[in-house]
């Protein structure tokens, strides 16, 4: 396998061949997200900001270049990606940096890498490419699931041991979608979601951390601890309720620079954004969001080979959950978990898998036509 191999095409050509309405619009969502860490910083590059402009700079490179480069080399390389993800999140499982009680990270110098977010991407690779070796008519049938199930379980269970409910959420769901759009049959679905519903008791009494007992307890009544568990989603709810139509304006918004609220920069970001900029701003960034989903879904659509369509798809529905979660959280619509804004949230581990996501939808949108096989 020759993984330097590069298309003969000119270079100049294939960047030009590159669905740069996706690019500009990922463009646009970081620029929102450095204005948002100037703000949480007070009007200055640092802390945050300066950080998220050398892990842009640093990976939409790299977005570019896995773009531009031949499909086959990422096809062929799908299941060593995913074991090398997989490595790591055991790695970081056994002997990472624990912060807040919890241990996701290496640990470089300043830097902190969680391996859990590169692992959603490398789950979504292995499995399109698991799919597209398999026969149509063979996707429903048990034996060809098990592999795929095996895929998602294994480290959706190590990173829920981290503890990381959120990221493990994320990864199942987005591992689950791609399961469905491959063709495996909704009864089955629908079967395990039945013994998901009968097994919530258990997992509550023998599976979830107190802290997470919490947060779910929080959802259906913050006020009943309004200065404790409760306290982020009411100062959230206080913040969106404050920003109006218009917003306050950038570096005026009272709750965010006050530090009233909690994790601004990361999990509470979009809050932060509605207090400054306002409904209109909400919306805006929502438009955007959107249409970055529509035209990966078109790019799934056009794309002739199975394995481009399962991957844009995956990533595209990984795109989507953090958004949902991330907003919704913040608005008190679901329970608090960790899942930043893509783009948007502070930090170099979701820039890179985001980055590295994005490249490979652009990839498939330049060798939609190609044949794996060959």
């Amino acid at each position: 396998m020759n993984f330097i191999n590069q298309e003969k095409t000119p270079l100049s050509e294939r960047l030009e061949q590159l669905n740069w309405l996706l690019i500009s619009l990922i463009i646009l969502l970081a620029f929102i997200g450095f204005l948002m860490l100037y703000s949480a910083g007070g009007g200055s590059f640092r802390p945050w900001l300066i950080k998220q402009l050398g892990f842009f700079c640093l990976f939409f490179p790299l977005m570019l270049f896995i773009a531009i480069t031949d499909i086959k080399i990422w096809f062929r390389a799908s299941y060593f990606f995913y074991a090398v993800a997989l490595s790591m999140v055991i790695i970081v499982d056994i002997m990472g940096h624990n912060a807040m009680g919890a241990t996701r990270w290496f640990r470089i110098g300043s830097l902190t890498i969680q391996p859990s977010e590169i692992m959603k991407v490398c789950t979504v690779f292995a499995l399109a490419r698991y799919f597209y070796t398999i026969e149509i008519q063979n996707i429903g049938k048990i034996q060809y699931v098990i592999i795929p199930l095996l895929l998602i379980a294994v480290p959706t269970f190590f990173i829920f041991h981290q503890p990381d409910l959120g990221t493990a959420t994320i990864l199942m769901l987005a591992g689950i979608s791609v399961l469905f759009l491959a063709g495996v049959r909704m009864w089955k679905f629908v079967s395990v979601g039945l013994l998901g519903l009968a097994a919530i008791p258990f997992l509550w009494h023998f599976f979830l951390y107190d802290y997470q007992k919490k947060r779910v307890l929080t959802f259906l009544n913050p006020n009943d601890d309004p200065l404790g568990s409760g306290y982020n989603i009411i100062q959230s709810k206080i913040a969106i309720g404050s920003g109006g139509m218009f917003g306050k304006g950038l570096l005026n918004g009272t709750q965010g620079q006050l530090n009233f609220l909690p994790e601004k920069q990361t999990d509470f970001i979009f809050t932060m954004l509605a207090e400054e900029l306002g409904f209109v701003g909400c919306i805006f960034t929502i438009v955007i969001y959107s249409a970055i989903i529509g035209i990966c879904i078109n790019i799934a659509t056009k794309t002739n080979h199975q394995y481009g369509r399962l991957l844009t798809m995956g990533i595209i529905n990984i795109f989507f959950i953090h958004m949902f979660i991330n907003m919704g959280m913040v608005m008190g619509l679901i329970p608090v978990v960790g899942a930043p804004l893509p783009f948007i949230s502070y930090g170099g581990t979701i820039m890179a898998s985001m980055m590295i996501g994005f490249g490979l939808i652009l990839n498939v949108d330049t060798h939609r036509d190609v044949d794996l096989k060959v």
